[in-house]
């Protein structure tokens, strides 16, 4: 899973500064989410990238700085956990929320089947 905010790639940060720096970059802005996925079986390949895309709403210095304190940016792409507090950043989203959080379920489910794996029942 990556976010690309403007034709940058954001990773997981590095250090607490990279993180707050992130999200100031992304504050009051639209960016996209992308995961992507290969699976194999019996000789057979599909692969999926899901896109989603996640407008913030403008974010006060005092709320970056005491997110990036909680350590919660630290081992997420984008310096942003949609799961945790986070989530009072999010203005919009279109498309899938697993996706943001890290495995697109739906598409997945989807490939899955066109593999011949039963999934849910199914």
């Amino acid at each position: 899973t990556i976010v690309v905010c403007g034709g940058r790639v954001l990773g997981k940060p590095r250090s607490p500064r990279q993180a707050a720096e992130t999200l100031r970059l992304l504050s009051g802005r639209e960016h996209q989410v992308m995961t992507g996925f290969t699976l194999l079986a019996q000789g057979r390949q599909v692969t999926h990238t899901e896109v989603s895309r996640i407008w913030f709403r403008p974010l006060l210095d005092r709320e970056i700085d005491y997110y990036v304190s909680t350590g919660d940016p630290m081992d997420k792409a984008g310096s942003y956990g949609i799961q945790t507090m986070a989530a009072a950043f999010v203005e919009k989203l279109e498309g899938d929320y697993y996706n943001v959080v890290g495995l697109p379920l739906c598409a997945l489910t989807l490939a899955l089947r066109s593999l011949g794996v039963p999934v849910c029942g199914a």
